[in-house]
């Protein structure tokens, strides 16, 4: 069940399903660059104002699972108007600025986004555009995301599939809020 923090701008309820830490595993696999398995993190964040904050790291995988080297990483802003139109600034770390439009799908917790501007400093490689959809299904975030370069059309680069991740002090507030723990049930978890 998904809970509405009280101090969540009004806005932001049809984006509440995003709030908090995700970590998982993806695919990314893009021409010129070596197929690969990264590992995620992404949070989304809410300061009482009307956006979300959003941070996303990857980085490679080796064969065990294990951190080898930096990915990607972004940083942004998301907001929705009262239409459902959902609207994205993220630059990422390799010097690249979107901004992006899209809307929330009708009865789901779905999110189809495309570039509408695209901004680059001269240490960023070819990119001209992208889409995204991100979904929230059976409690995971899951996403997948494609690009162009002027050189290669439209097509998938990167997916992954989230677990949200619950701290102690979530667990325990959830726990007494089905009366299964006494107040100072945090203790229970440390």
């Amino acid at each position: 069940m998904i809970q509405i923090p009280s101090d969540l701008h009004p806005d932001l309820v049809p984006l509440v399903w995003l709030l908090g830490t995700w970590e998982g595993a993806g695919v990314t696999d893009f021409p010129g660059s070596a197929k690969a398995n990264f590992g995620q993190e992404v949070t989304f964040t809410h300061d009482g104002r009307d956006f979300l904050e959003y941070h996303s790291h990857t980085w490679v995988l080796d064969a065990e699972g294990k951190k080898t080297e930096p990915l990607e990483s972004e940083s942004g802003f998301w907001r929705v108007d009262k239409d459902r139109k959902v609207e994205v600034v993220m630059v990422r770390q390799d010097g690249v600025v979107e901004v992006w439009y899209g809307e929330l799908a009708d009865q789901k917790p779905q999110i189809d986004l495309a570039t509408d501007a695209v901004a680059r400093t001269a240490a960023s490689g070819p990119y001209s555009g992208g889409k995204r959809l991100y979904g929230y299904v059976k409690s995971d975030l899951m996403w997948v995301g494609e690009k162009q370069t002027p050189e290669v059309p439209l097509r998938p680069y990167m997916s992954a599939q989230l677990k949200k991740v619950v701290s102690p002090e979530e667990v325990a507030e959830m726990a007494r809020n089905l009366g299964d723990l006494p107040d100072d049930g945090i203790a229970f978890f440390k």
